[in-house]
């Protein structure tokens, strides 16, 4: 097979993931390996490939296909979410460009519409997905509203029902009015916004006087139902019992007392308008004041709002504003900064809202969950500081509002057949319905007919709770293979900002439901931000277009550079496209040295001495990189991991050992080397694969003809053995030495092709058995050992040893003593800063450990440097 010039990362990459396919890698079935198992967090139907996906998925893919290395039975389980909200707004909005109105629809007619859109653009981020390398098992494929998802979502929501942890109620709940649906409280983000605080006169029934309030909000004046003074409010105590006029509606409301009020706040009167606060509601409970709604579900002004009615609730305020000024009720404006709600989805003002919704207690069912992560450790979190997060919102979990004033979902099993508040049952279909509706009034005259479904749906995230059990189908059929081999999974890699929504449910609904974790560890990485910190959009304008930088860089350049900018679980990535760049650029570096490899002649002839010191000495140093990046992936420092596997490959395989075993020119290379080498290239391409996967499956199959079974993808991850330390420790000697000689040779212009000499004093710390290394890699033609200093030689020193270059040629003496002399002023004035600084009691003393070591190594490093110049000069002198 013929190597190519340049590494084609297009053409690889689509040939192999069609190979990989088409052998059915990806794929997994219960058999008697240990299972490796990851979910994936399901994207948005509605979704495209961002960064955030890149990197979350590129990590997933890490630990995938590192774990069929090992000999796992390794799963990865796809799937998107159907995204109610995000989902029926574009919907909406391809029906409004049609003409169509969603109102006109029925459900059953906007249905078809919303599965036809999703039959059409829902799914692209899973194709996305295969351009980045993600080898998912497809064939597990799973979305939210599969008939199997959907199954599962009504059989939890009516066992929860029956055990008294769904429940109906009419409470304050937060209000999307461009959705038209309610949101959990973790769907709401709370941002700073400049706004007005307005003083409102109110006038006194039968008298002169007025009370004075401050609200952010005078729209809401019109929804008012009483003003409350603090009882211990001195300005206010001969206001106890008397009425307001209401300003514009002039509806009469009375002056209650309730030491809610803050004294301090504003001018110690509050308004309460208990359809439109949660505070005000709990007062006006307490007090059995009227509750007047004044808006419509699209926060545009009811019939409460009297002439104000179908305004918007901005431009209402607006209005309100110069009316209030008119009538003399308005005494002050200032600004005011204000904590304001907004969907986390359409990013709409949140408006409080009383409402009829579906409520799951969450008390009890959060116990286990929180015992798992901070009691027992059964979950771990990577980083361990996220548990903080963590503890926090389960000990002050709130019950989950589950319904959602929606079409695109599951909806709600509940099936009504009467007025009253009780006149419903739930139940997992309309017959079984009927069923419990005839038992629960005692009538036969009931029909089906007469039953009424709830029209709301459930929570996406009601679906997605249950992902880890749900996809294995372990909620209708609890014991079946799947679940019961894949269940509890590996790792989860997801982000922090859903630890909420997802992570913490999750863990909730697998004790609830398989009495037992989800799964092990969970690795949330962090936000992928541009260089200034800002959060990637589309409005910055920030982001770029993922599927052009694979198209640049190739995936496993892009693959690369994600993890070479993270700095571990948790930290946020400052995206940097030069890295990408730097991923290409390794592709590049690993495929050159691989047609170096590939076009060297291989004879049988003796394996000289430096390539068996060579190839002993760089199996030794994988095996002690390969310790380190097993330890960085036990702790979940991918980057890390990848990062030292860089180094080995580019430093110490392209740089160090393929020159140091690389035959002379148009000469062969002996076979045992040459299989030697080819063997190291292998468990190089091992190591490396699940970073970038296609760029060594491409090589690994150059390098030998492979049948389907011994494709890379599933090969054996490289065992590991006993470590010499002492041939490492010499090589690094080594090293030293032949940088010096480079040095030399550059600072000299002397050229690579003629030999030099080379003579070593003080000899006892010299790196036994690589003196055949350093004469390769250095051109020495000779290497002696001297007990005495040689006049006239250039010198360098590594570690205690001195070594000598004896000067060929005439040198210009006036100007190399000229040279040194300057070098030495130097180092002595650095050497001078640096004893200042150690000589400082303070300094010492308080400075962190490892700063105070560096000085002291740039002390010695200094002192070595003079002795090196000094003895340079007395050798020209």
């Amino acid at each position: 097979m013929s190597i190519p010039s340049q590494y084609d990362a297009n053409n690889v990459e689509n040939k192999w993931y069609d190979y990989w396919m088409k052998h059915n890698y990806f794929h997994s079935e219960p058999d008697e390996r240990e299972p490796y198992t990851i979910v994936i967090p399901p994207p948005n139907v509605t979704g495209v490939l961002h960064m955030g996906h890149m990197l979350n998925n590129t990590l997933q893919d890490v630990l995938i296909r590192r774990a069929r290395l090992l000999g796992k039975n390794a799963c990865w389980v796809p799937g998107t979410d159907h995204a109610s909200i995000a989902t029926e707004a574009k919907v909406v909005a391809k029906l409004k460009e049609q003409g169509i109105d969603k109102n006109d629809l029925s459900r059953d007619e906007f249905l078809k519409h919303a599965w036809d859109w999703t039959h059409e653009y829902g799914g692209v981020i899973l194709e996305q997905l295969k351009k980045l390398g993600c080898s998912c098992d497809w064939g597990r494929t799973k979305f939210t509203m599969d008939e199997d998802m959907s199954e599962a979502v009504i059989n939890v929501f009516v066992d929860l029902y029956n055990k008294g942890l769904i429940y109906r109620g009419y409470r304050m709940v937060n209000w999307d009015p461009e959705a038209k649906t309610t949101l959990s409280d973790e769907e709401v983000e709370y941002i700073d916004k400049q706004g007005k605080l307005y003083h409102v006169a109110y006038k006194i029934k039968d008298s002169n006087e007025v009370v004075t309030i401050a609200t952010t909000r005078p729209e809401t004046i019109l929804g008012d139902t009483a003003i409350c003074i603090n009882p211990n409010d001195e300005r206010y105590i001969h206001l106890k019992g008397k009425k307001v006029i209401v300003p514009i509606c002039n509806r009469e409301i009375p002056i209650i007392e309730d030491d809610y009020v803050d004294m301090e706040f504003g001018t110690g009167c509050l308004k309460i308008t208990p359809a439109h606060d949660v505070n005000d509601k709990e007062i006006g409970d307490k007090h059995n004041l009227d509750v007047i709604d004044i808006f419509n579900d699209d926060a545009t002004l009811n019939s409460f709002g009297l002439h104000y009615e179908g305004k918007n609730r901005f431009e209402a305020r607006k209005e309100i504003v110069k009316e209030l000024e008119i009538l003399g009720c308005l005494t002050k404006v200032e600004d005011y900064n204000n904590r304001v709600g907004i969907s986390e989805r359409t990013k709409a003002i949140i408006e409080p809202r009383l409402s009829d919704q579906w409520f799951l207690k969450m008390e009890d069912l959060v116990k286990p969950a929180i015992s798992a992560v901070l009691e027992t450790g059964d979950i771990k979190f990577f980083p361990k500081k996220i548990e903080n997060t963590y503890r926090h919102w389960m000990t002050n979990i709130r019950d989950w509002n589950i319904s959602r004033q929606l079409l695109w979902g599951q909806q709600i099993p509940a099936y009504y057949y009467g007025d009253g508040i009780e006149d419903f049952v739930v139940a997992k279909s309309i017959d079984e319905a009927l069923t419990k509706a005839k038992e629960k009034t005692q009538s036969t005259a009931l029909t089906v007919g007469d039953l009424t479904q709830e029209s709301d749906v459930v929570d996406t995230w009601f679906s997605s709770w249950l992902w880890p059990i749900s996809v294995f189908d372990g909620i209708r059929h609890p014991e079946n293979k799947d679940i019961a081999y894949y269940y509890p999974t590996n790792d989860l890699v997801t982000g922090p900002d859903i630890i909420f929504f997802w992570v913490a449910r999750m863990i909730i609904s697998g004790y609830e439901y398989k009495n037992e974790k989800p799964f092990n560890n969970v690795y949330f990485t962090g936000i992928v931000r541009d260089k200034q910190g800002r959060k990637m959009s589309k409005q910055l304008g920030n982001s770029p277009d993922a599927l052009k930088l694979i198209e640049t860089y190739g995936a496993d350049g892009v693959r690369a550079g994600m993890l070479l900018l993270s700095s571990g679980a948790g930290n946020d990535l400052l995206f940097d496209e030069e890295k990408c760049q730097q991923g290409k650029a390794f592709a590049n570096k690993i495929w050159n040295a691989f047609r170096l490899i590939n076009g060297w002649e291989v004879a049988n002839i003796e394996q000289p001495e430096y390539a068996k010191i060579a190839i002993d000495w760089y199996e030794n140093k994988f095996q002690e990189t390969l310790a380190v990046i097993e330890d960085h992936f036990s702790k979940y420092r991918l980057s890390d991991a990848l990062m030292e596997t860089y180094k080995l490959i580019w430093n110490d395989f392209c740089s160090w050992l393929l020159e140091m075993v690389k035959p002379a020119y148009q000469q062969p290379i002996d076979k045992t080397t040459f299989d030697a080498v080819i063997t190291i290239l292998e468990n190089n391409l091992k190591i490396l694969h699940p970073f970038m996967p296609f760029l060594t499956e491409e090589i690994w199959q150059h390098i030998a003809k492979r049948s389907p079974e011994e494709a890379l993808i599933v090969a054996k991850w490289p065992e590991s053995r006993k470590i010499d330390k002492t041939i490492i420790k010499a090589f690094d000697f080594a090293s030293e030495v032949i940088s010096g000689i480079r040095t030399i040779r550059k600072q000299k212009n002397i050229v690579f092709k003629d030999a030099i000499e080379l003579s070593v004093l003080n000899n006892e710390n010299a790196p036994n058995g690589f003196d055949v290394v350093i004469k390769k890699l250095g051109n020495v033609s000779n290497l002696n050992y001297t007990d005495t200093a040689i006049d006239g030689a250039l010198t360098f020193r590594v570690k205690s040893n001195e070594y000598f270059v004896p000067m060929q040629g005439s040198i210009d003496v006036e100007a190399e003593i000229a040279k040194l002399t300057e070098e030495l002023n130097y180092t002595e004035g650095f050497l001078k800063s640096v004893q200042k600084k150690l000589a400082n009691e303070r300094f010492v003393n308080n400075a962190p450990e490892q700063v105070v070591a560096s000085e002291k190594k740039k002390e010695a490093d200094a002192l070595a440097k003079i002795e090196t110049i000094k003895a340079s000069l007395a050798s020209l002198n």
